[in-house]
């Protein structure tokens, strides 16, 4: 075990962000980190990084107690936030030389590193460039680069391919799998479901401050493998036909986006019919089909939530 947190609690006010969380890390493996806005995702990360203490709770990294004071094993963790920290008004190179410094990098090893992670995320032809002339994705890898360049044994990285072009998005990817390939433990939290299937070995999913489930993708899925899942587009969506689609014996839940309506019920149930008769009711439908669960399912069925309720309302 690389890293783990035990019945950890951090408050700010009256407002629990962490509630008796329970997380660990294995050695070697790209752990996924999924959850709601509002989940603890971040302020988890914080702890395990030692930028925050945990107001209870057990903290360790590297077999070591963790927290504020532990510079020794931050020195141990790369951190790639959500935010670019890099600085516009150096070039890419002086920025890597400056994060590569804060970690005790020096002479010869500093410049050897300095060149490996400009060629590791494809920018050595702009390294004499300004950030400020790079795309968005161009400062993300950047970005990663900068917490990787004191060769950190754990990289967490939170959100590192919100808002960025698909060529970058899989550049990073790919950058992700290459670095748990040399041995390095990646933590990898995203919006983007089909990233976390891509990539982790092991996913664990936050509700309300806490894990409320994990595994490897196969063992999620057998969560709900009692389920039947049921697409249709209405003709004429309202109100009334949802509730009354959730009031059928057997629908756990009923999720509405437009006219496109998500039912699922419990395997077996035999609700078909009765779906589409309700809808039937009101005014048809355009469009149906019955398809097998996959993450995303996973995870609206434990938190009754979808992953990215505010970014698609944006």
């Amino acid at each position: 075990m690389i890293a783990s947190m035990k019945n950890v609690i951090k408050r700010y006010g009256d407002t629990t962000a962490l509630d008796h969380l329970n997380l660990d890390v294995t050695q070697g493996e790209i752990l996924g980190l999924l959850g709601p806005n509002g989940a603890g995702k971040t302020t988890a990360i914080k702890v395990l990084c030692g930028l925050i203490d945990a107001d209870a709770g057990d903290v360790e990294a590297f077999g070591r107690k963790q927290n504020i004071r532990n510079l020794e094993t931050r020195r141990n963790i790369g951190l790639v936030t959500q935010e670019i920290t890099v600085f516009s008004e150096l070039s890419a190179i002086e920025n890597l030389r400056y994060f590569g410094g804060l970690y005790g990098l020096r002479g010869a090893e500093l410049a050897a590193n300095v060149n490996e992670m400009l060629e590791f995320v494809g920018l050595t032809d702009r390294a004499k460039k300004r950030p400020g002339t790079f795309s968005g994705g161009m400062q993300r890898r950047l970005n990663i680069a900068c917490a990787l360049v004191h060769k950190p044994k754990l990289v967490i990285m939170d959100e590192p391919t919100v808002g960025i072009d698909p060529q970058s998005r899989n550049h990073i990817l790919e950058s992700v799998k290459k670095i748990a390939a040399k041995g390095t433990t990646v933590l990898y939290t995203s919006h983007y479901m089909e990233e976390v299937q891509a990539i982790c070995d092991r996913i664990s999913i936050m509700d309300a401050g806490r894990v409320i489930a994990e595994g490897t993708l196969d063992e999620l899925m057998g969560r709900i493998k009692h389920e039947d899942r049921i697409n249709l587009n209405a003709a004429i969506p309202s109100d009334a036909l949802t509730e009354e689609l959730r009031a059928i014996s057997g629908v756990k839940s009923v999720t509405v986006q437009g006219n496109h309506y998500l039912i699922i019920s419990g395997a077996g149930s035999g609700n078909l019919n009765r779906i589409m008769e309700i809808t039937g009711r009101h005014g048809g439908v355009t469009s149906f089909s019955e398809d097998n669960p996959n993450l995303e399912d996973v995870f609206l069925t434990l938190t009754g939530k979808k992953l990215r309720d505010e970014q698609e309302g944006a």
